[in-house]
């Protein structure tokens, strides 16, 4: 039986999808846009998008009764390939700062995400 996860640390979906469901132990969070859920505020350097999205992320996850170390995998979206450095740092830093390991990781370059924002983020966990 799967289970929806709803939060409001991270937008409300704009579509016909939920922020997270659960399937047994595994838990998978829809893509996360930069946009802050309290003010509908989206920042414009990729650095400050990268730690919105994975705030966001962090959101649904612990909505979920979790931690960010339990994510075991995560897909970038990059609408510019050459954000790439500044974004790794951003991420990295995010994640210094949880004491956590990385997760696995992909990272790809489209052509436009929702918003016109310049990252998008989704996350596969373990709730064991």
């Amino acid at each position: 039986m799967n289970t929806v996860i709803k939060t409001n640390k991270a937008p409300a979906a704009f579509g016909p999808y939920v922020q997270g469901i659960k399937s047994g132990n595994l838990i998978f969070t829809s893509g996360q846009i930069p946009v802050d859920p309290k003010t509908g505020n989206i920042p414009e350097k990729i650095e400050h998008q990268t730690h919105q999205a994975l705030q966001n992320i962090k959101g649904v996850v612990e909505e979920a009764g979790c931690n960010m170390s339990q994510v075991i995998k995560m897909t970038i979206y990059l609408t510019d390939m050459n954000d790439y450095d500044t974004f790794n740092d951003s991420y990295k830093s995010f994640f210094d700062n949880l004491s956590s390991n990385y997760p696995a990781r992909t990272c790809v370059e489209v052509s436009r995400l929702p918003k016109n924002v310049k990252i998008e983020i989704d996350a596969v966990l373990s709730s064991k």
